[in-house]
């Protein structure tokens, strides 16, 4: 009777090591261990790239213990906040395995001077991407500063296509006076940037008007210039205000009849007459506007 009952106990306590293994494996198998270092960290996740390259997607939880070992045989623990969890973080992560290369983690441990050296890197990441930042506005501003150079090139391009365009129909239209003789000229000199006719010549442009009285068949040639010194197109402009300038006076004041005036020339820079060009003496002799006297050689003639 006692012989049995012992084999019965046995029984009993074989069953429950038994039991005990099983759960043991069971437990092991749904546990893992990984160390690597953290490439990214969003939120409630992170990034391990493991010593063979493997990248592990981590889920941290509320239950998720992080630890940094301390001491030279690394016996104590330090409780942390899971924001010690960097990129660059060399961790030790213990969890429950999830799909393919993920990990639930229930304990993140990690050295002291490991965390050291990742904060440092990301003071230097930081700093490169401010940097960066930076120049990338620097070369957006730079791209928009270029960009408004070449509007104003091309503006400054097309107003002296547009000039050219004026000065060569004048040219044209003054070239066709080859029927005609130049009875009397007068040339206006201006000061640098104005449009004011000096007082001074007016008695030579009434004059002028005076002398066409006993004159048949004749036309009036207006033609204003203006120095090569500064821009192109505010001397073309210039060049055409002076010319307006000095076609009054002759209306107004000489009382030529409209239909015995051309129409103004507005030369711009063209035809200098002078060659140097660069010295002030140069440059005034340019800032011009000419009035000739024409008559019809066939008029002239008969």
């Amino acid at each position: 009777m006692n012989r049995s009952k012992s084999f019965k106990t046995i029984h009993i306590i074989g069953g429950l090591l038994l039991q005990v293994v099983l759960l043991s494996a069971h437990a092991v198998a749904q546990s893992t261990k990984i160390e690597g270092v953290i490439k990214a960290r969003n939120g409630d996740t992170m990034v391990v790239e493991t010593v063979d390259s493997t990248s592990v997607i981590v889920t941290l939880t509320d239950d998720t213990e992080v630890g940094q070992v301390q001491g030279m045989l690394k016996a104590r623990r330090k409780e942390m906040s899971m924001a010690a969890l960097i990129p660059g973080l060399a961790v030790k992560v213990e969890g429950k395995p999830a799909e393919q290369n993920q990990v639930v983690a229930t304990k993140v441990s990690f050295q002291g001077n490991d965390l050291a050296h990742a904060q440092k890197i990301q003071a230097g990441l930081h700093e490169t991407k401010m940097q960066a930042q930076q120049n990338k506005a620097e070369l957006e501003a730079h791209k928009a500063e270029l960009a408004k150079q070449n509007a104003a090139l091309e503006q400054h391009q097309q107003q002296i296509a547009a000039n050219k365009a004026t000065i060569d129909a004048a040219v044209a239209r003054f070239g066709q006076l080859d029927d005609y003789y130049i009875l009397d000229e007068v040339t206006v000199y201006f000061a640098n940037g104005k449009i004011n006719v000096d007082p001074n010549y007016r008695p030579q442009l009434l004059a002028l008007a005076e002398k066409t009285k006993n004159i048949n068949g004749y036309v009036i040639e207006v033609k204003g210039f203006a120095s090569s010194s500064g821009n192109a197109a505010l001397n073309q402009q210039l060049s055409e205000d002076r010319a307006e300038q000095v076609v009054n006076i002759l209306i107004q004041e000489g009382h030529i009849p409209l239909t015995r005036m051309l129409a103004p020339g507005a030369m711009g820079e063209s035809q200098q007459v002078s060659e140097d060009t660069s010295s002030a003496e140069g440059q005034a002799k340019n800032r011009r506007v000419v009035v000739r006297v024409l008559q019809n050689k066939a008029i002239a003639g008969v």
